[in-house]
């Protein structure tokens, strides 16, 4: 089976691309096909031109596939995108879903073209009758994802001119200035929960520049949410939060880069999660994830921003992660259990109270990374929203503070390498490493791996299947040439199976050094 994303030097075959998505379960069948057309913004175009960042691309481009299939429940799904020089009227992008019926099909594709022109690094290249020319990013030309069209075929508007963002009313306060706005710019905030916190918090973070977001959610959207949660909408429940959060972003803001990660941060994945970040903020509703952050503030160094919702009243604190400062297990040594507290769904919550301490908390963070006087680092802020009181509260470092000597003790050795050589299979697997080919059935055909026993999983199939997989076992992933495998490795590593590998060089590789 061709892999689910790709690209194409060749014209496209479109009766060929659905027969490859036929099956006989599917009633619905939709597709999506973008021409070159003849003319773009009052020019008379020649001719087109596509370049891409092609191995970056395909392994996003395979993410938004799978995502589309999770998503919508699609059967089958893929995109073609072409690349080198087009004429007029040839096809440049395809998309294709089979699903059960054709409200999903339709929907997975217009999903899939939205998020492939908003998140894959592809240029093009128009060239006018006049002899002018130029390379444009395809995201600057995409309409954002979550706007509805108003036609049934999903036409890109370029002939209104984008707005770009304007940040002169905060640039204009002394504290700013064009200095503070080039930190922002620089910065990076990774943000665990889209919800009643997260919403305020990825608005105006997203709204003042943030030039790095990333956003964690396991969660999906759903109708009881919208009271407080009013970036979506009621036709987008049953979606990933993080995904609608990473959309509503990109609308919001095109210049800030935006990371969503449709899982639960937990401890299998929090360092790599949040790998990269200047600040982290806690916009969870569990203590589960608001002491794992606390504990990895200290063991990483990095600094956490809490913010928690109880009824009409909330609270603020910040966790530097060094020695000299206070943290959660400071004031409480024992993690409270959840369900001993209610959250929002079990003890009831006014909408606008998470918003509330969602921009408190938003505001805390520009203020830090703006170097401004905020919380300090032995201090929480409570609020009553019915009275309007604060409260101050004064904690201390704890001498015998758990949390503090773990971080103090030996880290652990980093992770291996993506990619692993070995001289044989068998030497592999000696190794505790258990083979997965990730070749399709046709190459497994011609040319079996040479030890066995050995998982056949297909690239495309690992998107959809990865679960089937013991997230603690050893796995070495095996193709022809080591391409798609450590494309395959990456993805998994990415949700949390840690002590995933690719062969490097592949097959082709093995018997070079026979």
């Amino acid at each position: 089976m061709n892999a689910p994303f790709r690209f194409s030097a060749a014209a496209l075959d479109t009766a060929a691309l659905q027969r490859e998505l036929r099956d006989e379960s599917c009633g619905g069948f939709a597709s999506f096909e973008g021409w070159v057309r003849n003319h773009n913004e009052g020019q008379a175009v020649t001719r087109l031109e596509y370049e891409a960042f092609a191995e970056l691309a395909e392994k996003e481009g395979a993410r938004i596939v799978a995502a589309a299939i999770e998503q919508f429940g699609v059967t089958r799904a893929a995109c073609v995108h072409r690349l080198g020089s087009l004429a007029l009227g040839d096809v440049a992008v395809w998309v294709g879903a089979s699903a059960a019926h054709r409200d999903e099909a339709f929907r997975a594709c217009r999903f899939i073209i939205d998020e492939v022109k908003h998140r894959l690094p592809i240029w093009k290249k128009e060239t006018y009758a006049n002899g002018n020319s130029g390379w444009v990013n395809c995201e600057r030309c995409a309409a954002p994802a979550h706007q509805e069209h108003s036609h049934e075929h999903f036409v890109e508007r370029t002939d209104v001119a984008t707005p770009t963002p304007d940040y002169s009313r905060q640039i204009a306060l002394r504290e700013v200035g064009p200095e503070g706005q080039a930190r922002l710019r620089s910065a990076a905030v990774l943000v665990v929960g889209a919800g009643g916190l997260g919403v305020p918090v990825l608005q105006y973070l997203a709204g003042a520049g943030i030039g790095r977001l990333g956003i964690v959610d396991s969660d999906r959207l759903e109708p009881s949410n919208l009271h407080r949660q009013t970036w979506y909408a009621l036709a987008d429940c049953g979606r990933e939060k993080s995904t609608l959060a990473a959309a509503r972003v990109r609308a919001l803001n095109p210049e800030v880069r935006v990371e969503s990660h449709a899982l639960r941060f937990d401890a299998g994945n929090a360092e790599r999660l949040s790998a990269g970040y200047d600040l982290i903020l806690d916009c969870s509703d569990n203590f589960t994830t608001k002491f794992l952050l606390n504990d990895l503030a200290l063991r990483v160094r990095k600094p956490v921003l809490f913010a928690s919702v109880y009824q009409y009243e909330g609270q603020l604190q910040m966790v530097r992660g060094d020695d000299a400062s206070p943290c959660l297990r400071c004031v409480w040594p024992e993690a409270t259990r959840d369900g001993l507290v209610g959250n929002c769904a079990e003890a009831g919550v006014l909408g606008p109270v998470p918003g509330v301490f969602g921009s408190l908390q938003a505001l805390e963070a520009l203020k830090f990374l703006l170097g401004l006087p905020g919380l300090t680092p032995n201090e929480m802020l409570i609020f009553d929203l019915v009275t309007l009181s604060t409260q101050r509260l004064r904690a201390r470092r704890a001498a015998d503070c758990a949390a503090h000597a773990l971080a103090q003790a030996p880290a652990p050795a980093l992770p291996d390498s993506l990619e692993v050589q070995f001289a044989t299979l068998a030497e592999a697997q000696s190794a505790g490493f258990t083979l997965v080919d990730v070749r399709d059935s046709r190459e497994l055909a011609a040319e079996p791996l040479p030890a066995q026993p050995s998982l056949h999983m297909p690239a495309a199939k690992l998107l959809t299947d990865a679960a089937a997989l013991d997230l603690e076992a050893r796995y070495l992933l095996v193709c022809a040439t080591g391409k798609r495998s450590a494309a395959a490795a990456d993805l998994l590593r990415s949700q949390g199976f840690r002590e995933c590998r690719s062969l490097r060089g592949g097959l082709k590789g093995l018997k070079a050094s026979a």
